[in-house]
């Protein structure tokens, strides 16, 4: 299959395979035969079609991972740890075009090197680092020791913002620990996903260990939580949607973790060096066109600095260059219609609601936009915490001033939503940096940062609204198993 663009054509023969999905060993249409378009969000052209796929899918996709898992379980844990090796040696070789491939498909611009293969090594150095522990016993006869099993058949649902990391964060980790999944990714950018379980397979993890079913959420997605069989379900999504999947794990007991957004405050007191914050706050939230679930979206500023940073984040937002992912700008389109009604809606919103709009507020224009899916990056003033635009997660590039006059209140606004992603403190001053470390409900807090820790391995997850549970860290492997306790008393009774 080649994808084409407006203007740029990259070759995916190697990787992709139109209208199928992998189950077990097999590149499968879906049972009933239906497909979905998937859409160049940068002009709405024709990228590939993919499977429809609905419960029958699932059920075979399980079907063929419950088959691959005893040998799986079974491979000594060096041996799981080399494949993965091999399969993140195999993405670092084709970087450049999964890079082109996930940018088509999701519309933004290349972010430079690829990340992909160190995120699967990091995976893959912890597999043979799964340990249990000795216990304590009462009697000399005794032993007693837990071992780290892993789950069996487990399942996992991605959103399209970014679909590579996803992929990985979810399928390495649950694999390293010895499972097998079936996973669905976003029905608008699954084509990165395919591609990465094409490489594993030539990498070597066994036909089975990975099944990728695509299709809608409604179908193939609700399919995954509601299956008896999959024992352990990893969502990536809305809280909305978060709670429909935890609703569905709770019928069967299936544990899981739930990654469902948030509404993340950058906090900036009157010392902040705003020669680094200004261009790394309109960085946050207009990479990848504000869609991720870090992007730094509230501005909460002490009111002595406030004019300033307005013109300044206004000066530097009318630098972000717009147009599709093959030109030479900083951002693109949003993903689909829906996400563009979305955010327009929320803009309109904004300025129904009092704010002022100082810069953005719109769409661009000009031919080189056609019929994608661009908006322009906006900047609100004079926003009150109570507005939609200041609770809601909009997930474009919007960004809302909030003015504050104290710590205190600084750290109310901060921690007044429904969400706890991702927090940022922007001070030269210590203490107040540790204060708002511990004050700020937030699963990850950057200082002087501002999409979050910028650390490598550090577990990343939600309090709140924003879900539970944690991935990428050193725990994330550990996360995939669940804990046995042995307790082996020795056959002849000892003599006193």
């Amino acid at each position: 299959m080649t994808i084409t663009s407006a203007s740029t054509s990259t070759s995916t023969d190697s990787l992709l395979i139109d209208g199928r999905q992998l189950i077990g060993r097999e590149w499968v249409p879906s049972a009933t035969g239906r497909t979905i378009d998937v859409i160049n969000p940068a002009n709405r052209e024709l990228l590939a079609r993919i499977p429809r796929s609905d419960a029958a899918d699932v059920d075979a996709a399980v079907e063929a991972a419950e088959q691959a898992f005893p040998a799986w379980r079974d491979t000594n844990a060096s041996v799981r740890a080399s494949i993965i090796f091999r399969w993140a040696d195999l993405i670092e070789q084709n970087a450049d075009e999964l890079d082109q491939l996930e940018s088509q498909e999701v519309g933004r611009p290349s972010w430079g090197p690829s990340r992909l293969p160190a995120q699967l090594r990091f995976i893959a150095g912890q597999v043979d680092k799964v340990q249990g522990v000795s216990l304590p016993t009462y009697s000399p006869d005794t032993i007693g020791f837990t071992l780290r099993e892993p789950y069996g058949v487990v399942g996992a649902i991605i959103p399209w913002n970014a679909p590579g990391a996803m992929f990985l964060n979810e399928v390495g980790a649950a694999i390293a620990a010895g499972n097998t999944i079936v996973i669905k990714p976003a029905e608008d950018a699954p084509l990165t996903p395919l591609a990465l379980a094409k490489l594993a397979l030539d990498a070597g993890v066994p036909a089975g260990v990975i099944n990728v079913v695509t299709g809608y959420g409604s179908e193939a997605g609700a399919a995954i939580p509601a299956h008896p069989r999959i024992r352990r379900i990893g969502f990536t999504g809305s809280p909305a949607t978060g709670s429909l999947i935890m609703e569905a794990c709770a019928r069967n007991l299936t544990p899981l973790h739930l990654e469902l957004g948030g509404k993340s405050p950058q906090v900036v007191f009157a010392d902040a060096d705003l020669d680094a914050a200004v261009p790394a706050m309109v960085a946050g939230i207009t990479l990848n066109t504000g869609q991720i679930c870090a992007a730094g979206s509230r501005v909460v500023v002490m009111r002595s600095i406030h004019a300033e940073l307005v013109d300044r984040l206004a000066a530097e937002m009318q630098k972000v260059t717009v147009g599709p992912w093959h030109q030479p700008v900083t951002m693109g389109p949003l993903i689909n219609e829906k996400q563009y009604d979305r955010v327009l809606n929320y803009i309109e919103l904004g300025k129904q609601g009092g704010a002022d709009v100082v810069t953005g507020g719109g769409v661009p224009q000009g031919d080189l936009y056609g019929n994608g899916f661009f908006v322009q990056p906006t900047l609100f003033d004079n926003v009150s915490p109570d507005m939609r635009i200041a609770q809601e997660e909009i997930f474009g590039p919007v960004l809302s001033v909030i003015a504050v006059d104290t710590e205190e209140e600084a750290i109310a606004v901060a921690n007044g939503t429904d969400y706890g992603l991702v927090a940022s403190v922007w001070t030269q001053d210590v203490g107040i940096a540790v204060r708002m470390s511990r004050a700020l409900n937030a699963g990850q807090v950057g200082v002087n940062n501002a999409i979050g820790a910028g650390v490598i391995g550090g577990p990343f997850g939600g309090y709140k609204n924003s879900g539970f549970g944690r991935t990428m860290g050193a725990d994330s492997v550990l996360n995939w198993t669940q804990v046995k306790t042995v307790s082996m008393r020795s056959a002849t009774l000892p003599q006193f």
